[in-house]
């Protein structure tokens, strides 16, 4: 089939790994569902306050969407707070794309979380859009 069309009642959600009284994230994973051989989609659900790791890919560019809510993403070293509203796109560049690289990437995404620099965390839900092409 030349195109894959995934509906909601289609998509598994898993809960990542979170402490005790942590916020959750919640992932659907569509790449394989979807049959995608070059290009990986992830759909994540946060819950108020719910943060991701910092962390930087080497090996890929990514690009997220986001679909509802509001999300922060602390990019950057050291981090620069950017709060992202639904239907805001952000790119992150794989370090041998680009000599910038290392200014945009590492990176976390959260709904709550001040960040070095002392930005006051405001806690909402967020839902958004990661495509990533390695």
């Amino acid at each position: 089939m030349s195109f894959s069309v995934i509906n909601p009642d289609e998509q598994t959600w898993e809960t990542r790994p979170h402490e005790d009284g942590e916020p959750a994230r919640h992932v659907t994973e569509l790449s394989e569902l979807a049959g995608m051989e070059h290009v990986r989609a992830n759909v994540w659900r946060y819950e108020p306050g719910a943060a991701g790791r910092r962390h930087r890919h080497v090996s890929q560019d990514e690009t997220f969407v986001v679909l509802a809510g509001t999300l922060s993403i602390y990019a950057g070293d050291p981090p620069e707070r950017h709060d992202v509203p639904a239907g805001s796109l952000v790119h992150t560049i794989k370090a041998s794309h680009s000599p910038k690289a290392a200014r945009i990437t590492p990176y976390e995404i959260s709904t709550k979380r001040p960040s070095p620099e002392g930005f006051p965390g405001v806690s909402r839900p967020g839902i958004l859009l990661d495509a990533a092409i390695p």
